[in-house]
């Protein structure tokens, strides 16, 4: 079986473009072009990319599922429970993250049914505080909760 780029795209519902940043990044292969023709691409780049994105969809970043792609023998399954375990406690710190924001959240949408009318509004007030001091126990709704980055 020979796709093409558009039908190999598709296959893993990704763009064209996508493709191409994969095999400009060394994701995935770039075929030779036949004189004058078409590039194909096989069953084996169909599994590399739909790996490619279901390494994604589990939260791993670009360069993750580079090194992913390079575990070989028999250390293999002892890097990827590694590189598994490290990726479950980023998920665990940012699932902390957001249920305290979620807190926060709860909080100032309380604190908003409970102004009067013209007062000043709650939620705008820690927002512009510069400092991140609101004095009030939701100064941390307003704090950066950094996400982890992609690759």
């Amino acid at each position: 079986m020979a796709l093409t780029m558009s039908r190999l795209a598709a296959s893993a519902d990704v763009h064209v473009e996508t493709v191409r940043y994969y095999q400009r990044r060394g994701l995935l292969p770039v075929p030779p072009r036949p004189q004058g023709g078409v590039r194909h691409y096989g069953p084996a780049e169909i599994a590399r990319l739909q790996f490619i994105r279901r390494g994604q969809t589990m939260g791993f970043t670009l360069d993750e599922i580079a090194g992913l792609l390079e575990f070989k023998g028999e250390r293999a399954c002892e890097q990827t429970r590694q590189m598994t375990e490290h990726k479950l406690a980023e998920v665990r710190l940012r699932l902390a993250e957001l249920r305290q924001l979620e807190r926060d959240l709860l909080a100032l949408v309380a604190e908003c049914s409970r102004a009067s009318a013209g007062a000043d509004c709650p939620t705008l007030s820690v927002l512009e505080k510069a400092d991140g001091s609101s004095g009030k126990k939701q100064a941390s709704a307003h704090k950066q909760h950094p996400r982890a980055t992609r690759g």
